[in-house]
């Protein structure tokens, strides 16, 4: 195997496609926060293509880490050593279908590491886009309000004094360096899977801002830009072992080898405040349509990864694909498309949703992906508010039949305790439930889940319909199991 560095590029069998630009002649005009591997799979593919065409040297990536672990100082040092390269691999079958090195990552700071580099680098006047994958999870707002929280640690030691910890402690504190030096802001593009989520990350951003420098708020308001986009790609966690069989399928020693299926979509408003580079050349739609391609995306895919995730592990399975192996968990979603959320939705002019959703079926169970339930249920009080509030919200005041959206629920209550229905243990990543609400479901039982915080927005426990069917669905659960249970509903 060939390790992967600027120098060993000419080495690579024509099985890798690898960058045929110079990239000694590329700067930054870029920053993006969370350099995780959806963003190297998605966004960072799109520019990678934009730097094979002239005029666009200007436009590559700084890449910024926030977290300080061991994992992120490694991934921060592997950087380093590969000159900031890594290879995507697409994958259609367990051999790698596609390898491409890519090129337009130029430098990676590790924030913890070196804070004032990245404050430099937002307000340097190359940098013009600011784009952000922090999870669903990550903008700090209030479920109940809508507004901006500014009593989180981290977001308080912000506005106490330097450095900072957050991504918007960083934003506001380079567009205040800007703002001083007479330069106009850089565009916040937001690539999370939010509905509205330029509109989220302006009010994110102001929110901050706010606190920190009301002057600035308004400078920011009146001269920033903050487009709404959605993004599709499913971009699943690499393991050492599948690392290890993508390195030796494609030669590439690569330390931050990355996968993703062939399937990727990326609509976006044309609104940016200091230009952009080309980013039709790498198939990007714009157009003023984003929230009706959110509302598709969000409320049939991603909502139906949330329906399936939760059952599916409950039951033994550990990979996506292995859950859609279940006929139970497809006709679970198709259920859910027909009798739920399909009617809900308005699409796109032209759009065939009912083709969407076969495709998503297709997708999910691609064997040669991998990708982990574990992944997709992580962060579930967040995610679940994202993809399923609206629906939950509309089939209450519908007066309409509830039993999809309770059982997902349930299964989210029984997925918190950490045990399978096999009595198999695995580990949950729910950074938005704090310790309060920890004890209240520990503590509470299946009903506590309905009152924490991430989810009072929802109306649940105020919905009598709602919980009905939620403690008829969880008394099955604990008594019969998830696959009982399963089969007690479909239709």
């Amino acid at each position: 195997m060939t390790e992967l560095r600027s120098e060993t590029l000419a080495s690579f069998g024509s099985n890798v496609a690898r960058p045929t630009y110079d990239r000694s002649r590329l700067k930054p005009g870029i920053v993006h926060f969370g350099v995780g591997n959806f963003h190297r799979v998605h966004q960072a593919l799109v520019v990678e293509t934009c730097l094979h065409h002239p005029g666009h040297e200007d436009w590559a990536i700084s890449g910024v880490g926030l977290l300080d672990s061991a994992s992120s100082r490694a991934k921060a040092e592997a950087y380093r050593r590969q000159d900031n390269l890594y290879s995507v691999t697409e994958l259609t079958s367990p051999t790698p279908s596609q390898t491409q090195i890519v090129g337009a990552m130029v430098e990676y700071l590790h924030a913890p590491a070196d804070p004032e580099a990245v404050l430099r680098r937002l307000a340097d006047p190359l940098t013009r886009i600011v784009s952000l994958t922090i999870t669903e999870g990550g903008y700090n707002i209030d479920e109940v309000t809508g507004e901006f929280r500014l009593d989180t640690p981290d977001v308080a030691g912000d506005l106490a004094g330097y450095p900072p910890m957050t991504a918007f402690g960083y934003i506001v504190a380079g567009l205040a360096r800007r703002r001083a030096a007479g330069l106009p802001p850089f565009t916040v593009m937001s690539c999370d899977n939010l509905q509205r989520n330029g509109d989220t990350s302006r009010r994110a951003v102001l929110g901050f801002a706010r606190a920190y420098d009301p002057g600035l708020a308004v400078w920011i308001e009146a001269n920033g830009a903050f487009p709404n986009s959605m993004v599709d790609r499913i971009a699943p966690q690499i393991s050492e072992e599948e690392r290890k069989r993508i390195v030796a399928a494609t030669g590439v020693d690569d330390l931050l080898a990355a996968t993703c299926e062939t399937y990727t979509k990326w609509v976006v408003e044309d609104r940016f405040s200091a230009g952009r580079p080309q980013l039709e050349l790498g198939d990007v739609v714009f157009s003023d349509q984003v929230g009706a391609y959110v509302a598709v995306k969000g409320r049939l895919s991603n909502a139906a990864h949330m329906l399936m995730c939760y059952p599916s592990l409950l039951m033994g399975a550990r990979y996506v694909d292995e859950g859609m192996r279940d006929g139970r968990i497809s006709r679970l979603l198709k259920n859910f498309w027909d009798l739920d959320s399909r009617r809900l939705v308005e699409p796109p002019a032209g759009y065939d949703v009912e083709g969407f959703t076969d495709k998503v079926i297709e997708r999910f169970a691609n064997p040669a992906i991998k990708d982990t339930l574990l992944r997709v249920a992580g962060d579930g009080a967040s995610k679940i508010n994202v993809f399923h509030g609206k629906t939950i919200g509309e089939l209450i005041a519908e007066k309409a039949d509830l039993t999809r959206e309770a059982f997902l629920i349930a299964c989210f209550a029984r997925y918190l305790g950490g045990v399978d229905d096999k009595g198999v243990a695995y580990e949950i990543f729910e950074p938005q439930i704090g310790a309060e609400d920890w004890q209240k479901v520990r503590a509470g039982g299946p009903m506590a889940v309905l009152d924490i915080t991430a989810f009072r927005g929802l109306g649940l426990r105020e919905s009598p319909a709602f919980v009905e069917i939620y403690q008829s669905l969880s008394k099955l659960l604990a008594e019969r199991g998830t696959a009982a249970t399963l089969d007690a509903i479909l239709v």
